[in-house]
C-alpha cells in the first residue's frame, strides 16, 4: 500500500508554501438556500495554473535532488497535470516532457507549452499517453512524476484540506472530484487527522465511475462504460494503489449525472461568476441530486479547476435545466 501521513502533508504544506496560493473560502448563499445545506467552496480553480494540481507537482519538484534536477522530468497527464509539472519545472530550473492523450483540450496543451515543457500527444486515452511518458523516462532517465499514485502527488494535494480546516474546521462532510484519487486520498488523510468525525466522499460522474464498485466491492473493477463527459479530468481508468488507500480513509463515493454535472457549470457561472470545469461541477451535482448524507450539514466542496473549454462552457451555459 502506498504509505502518506498527516506529518507527510504538514512537510508538504512547508516546502510548497512560496510557491502556491491560499485561495479563497467562500460561503455560497444561492446554493445553500437550493439545498438545504450549508455549503461553502473552496476556490482552487484560482491557482496560478487554474487548478489545484499544482500542489502535488510542486511538493515532486521540490523533492528532487542532483542529478534529478539535471535530467528533467516526465509526465502523463489528461490536462491540469501537464502545466502543473510544466510550471513547477520551469521554478525549479529543470525541464519536462509531458504527455497528453489526443482528447486533451487545447487551453490545456497551451498551458504545458506556455510555461516552457516539452509536449507530446500520444494516443487516444490516459493510459496510452502514460505507457510513452514511461518509455521517455527509460530512455532519458528523467524523473516521472507521477499525477496521482506516488505519496509525494498525494501529499501535495492534501495540503488544501490543511488550508481549509486552519480556517473553518467545523465542516461535516468534504466533496472531492475524484479521477485518479490522488487528491481523495490526500484530502481524507488530512482531514480525519485534523477532524476524525468529518466525512470525506469521493465523486464521479456516471459517464465515467470504476471508483463506485472498485470502493465497494475492495477490488479493482473497471468494467463500468467510459463515455464522453463534461469532467475530462475524471475520465478514464483506475489503479488499485489509490483505491486501496481510500479504503482506509474514504467514506464513500457519489456517482453524479452527467446533466446534473453541467447544470453545476451553468450554476456556478450565473451565481458566482466563475468559469469552473466539469470535474469541479460534480460537487454541485451531487448537492442538488440530494444526497441523504448531505442534507442540512456543513459541507466544503473542492473547486479543482477552471480550464475548460471556452465552447464547451458557451455551449453548457445555453442549455436549459430544469
Amino acid at each position: 500500500m502506498i504509505q502518506v501521513s498527516m506529518k507527510d502533508i504538514v512537510e508538504a504544506y512547508a516546502l510548497i508554501q512560496p510557491y502556491i496560493m491560499k485561495t479563497p473560502l467562500i460561503y455560497s448563499k444561492p446554493t445553500s438556500d437550493r439545498t438545504g445545506s450549508e455549503v461553502w467552496f473552496k476556490m482552487d480553480n484560482l491557482q496560478s495554473i487554474g487548478a489545484y494540481k499544482i500542489r502535488g507537482a510542486m511538493n515532486n519538484m521540490m523533492s528532487l535532488r542532483g542529478e534529478e534536477v539535471k535530467k528533467g522530468v516526465v509526465a502523463a497527464s489528461a490536462g491540469n497535470h501537464s502545466q502543473a509539472v510544466a510550471y513547477g519545472a520551469r521554478l525549479r530550473g529543470t525541464s519536462a516532457v509531458v504527455c497528453v492523450p489526443e482528447s486533451t483540450p487545447m487551453n490545456k496543451r497551451e498551458g504545458a507549452l506556455k510555461y516552457g515543457a516539452e509536449l507530446v500527444v500520444y494516443g487516444p486515452n490516459y493510459e496510452e499517453a502514460e505507457k510513452k511518458a514511461y518509455e521517455i523516462a527509460r530512455e532519458t532517465g528523467r524523473k516521472f512524476i507521477h499525477a496521482y499514485e506516488s505519496p509525494e502527488t498525494i501529499a501535495g494535494q492534501g495540503t488544501v484540506a490543511i488550508e481549509c480546516l486552519l480556517e473553518k474546521g467545523d465542516f461535516d462532510a468534504i466533496l472531492v472530484p475524484t479521477g485518479g484519487g490522488g487528491l481523495l486520498c490526500g484530502v481524507a488523510i488530512a482531514a480525519k487527522a485534523m477532524n476524525p468525525e468529518i466525512k470525506v466522499y469521493g465523486l464521479q460522474t456516471n459517464t465515467s465511475a470504476p471508483w463506485l464498485k472498485s470502493f465497494h466491492e475492495k477490488r479493482l473493477d473497471n468494467s463500468c462504460p467510459f463515455l464522453p463527459t463534461c469532467a475530462d479530468g475524471l475520465e478514464g481508468a483506475i489503479t488499485w494503489p489509490n483505491v486501496e488507500l481510500a479504503l482506509t480513509c474514504v467514506d464513500d463515493i457519489f456517482v453524479v449525472d452527467e446533466r446534473t454535472t453541467r447544470e453545476g457549470i451553468q450554476w456556478m457561472a450565473s451565481k458566482h461568476h466563475f468559469m469552473i470545469e466539469g470535474a469541479s461541477a460534480t460537487c454541485l451535482g451531487a448537492l442538488f441530486e440530494e444526497h441523504e448524507e448531505l442534507k442540512g450539514k456543513k459541507v466544503l466542496c473542492l473547486i479543482t479547476g477552471g480550464n475548460i473549454d471556452l465552447d464547451k462552457f458557451c455551449n453548457i451555459c445555453e442549455e436549459t435545466y430544469e
